[in-house]
């Protein structure tokens, strides 16, 4: 079984370094970054010069990029070379109703298709223990197991197709509330005086305590935002959120507020670095 990967940035080099490492098969990849394909051909995988000769030589086509329009395009490029025999696996955090739409095309194609996002960030998939998050039908979701298992410890079905985006954004927009709260306690703690070191303390004696924080707590003492995940891409998913909750019908004040503090850091120009250098828009009060 042929597997390609397509979209090697942050996180999607390091989950397909893991399949090239893991499988027993050939693993194909592109990247419209030319250095990024060299680098995974060195660790072993074949490089390809385009998405369509990609999903022509796989059995397995696996993307990961960044936005709805990303994945659409990607899935309107390969989709000549899709049939029956064809599996396609879209990793990418893109807008439910956008995934379900590729899913039916690709099956019109006779292909199958499953969203499967991921949650936890770059260190995760590094090590390959990612929390994967699927939408798909249950032989489809059985199907790909063993191979989302190569990036992921934790993987979960939520449902059918589409579903497992609604839970990535559900997960990221409680995410984006929980740092809020972090950023705003934290920033009002140091304002009287108390230390983040015995803040973070404080807070793993009691219900506050949160795994944002332990996990960042380094890295917000240190005022080092070297990018794991991005402020860009949570904006996209915090915005995501808003759109689905209006669909829906369902009011999310809080997550409304999580969008301005994001839309902030965005006017500001530090969308490239870290998420957790929000903490940056609400010490200024802006």
């Amino acid at each position: 079984m042929k597997i390609g990967f397509i979209g090697l940035g942050i996180m999607g080099e390091s989950m397909c370094e893991n399949i090239v490492k893991k499988h027993d098969d050939t693993v194909y990849c592109f990247d419209f970054v030319k250095e990024k394909i060299e680098k995974l051909v060195g660790v072993g995988a074949v490089g390809c010069a385009s998405s369509l000769e990609l999903a022509g030589k796989s059995d397995v086509i696996i993307s990961m990029v960044p936005k709805s329009e990303h994945s659409m395009s990607v899935y309107k490029e390969i989709l000549p070379a899709l049939d029956s025999s064809k599996f396609c696996i879209d990793m990418s955090t893109i807008d439910p109703s956008v995934s379900v739409e590729i899913s039916k095309m690709v099956k019109e194609k006779g292909a199958e298709f499953i969203d499967a996002p991921v949650v936890k960030s770059k260190p995760a998939a590094i090590a390959g223990k990612l929390g994967i998050l699927v939408g798909g039908s249950v032989s489809a979701y059985n199907r790909a197991l063993p191979i989302l298992q190569y990036m992921g410890e934790n993987v979960i079905r939520m449902g059918d197709n589409g579903k497992g985006l609604v839970m990535k954004i559900c997960h990221n927009a409680l995410v984006s509330q929980i740092q809020n709260g972090v950023n705003e306690t934290l920033t009002l703690a140091a304002a009287n005086g108390i230390g983040i070191d015995d803040f973070c303390t404080a807070v793993s004696y009691g219900g506050a305590f949160n795994w944002y924080l332990d996990s960042k707590k380094e890295a917000l003492k240190a005022e080092d935002y070297t990018t794991a995940f991005s402020i860009a891409n949570e904006h996209k998913d915090v915005h995501i959120c808003l759109g689905l909750a209006k669909e829906c019908g369902v009011k999310m004040p809080g997550e409304e507020n999580a969008a301005r503090v994001y839309d902030k850091a965005m006017e500001e120009g530090i969308g490239n670095e870290d998420f957790c250098a929000t903490i940056k828009v609400v010490r200024e009060g802006k």
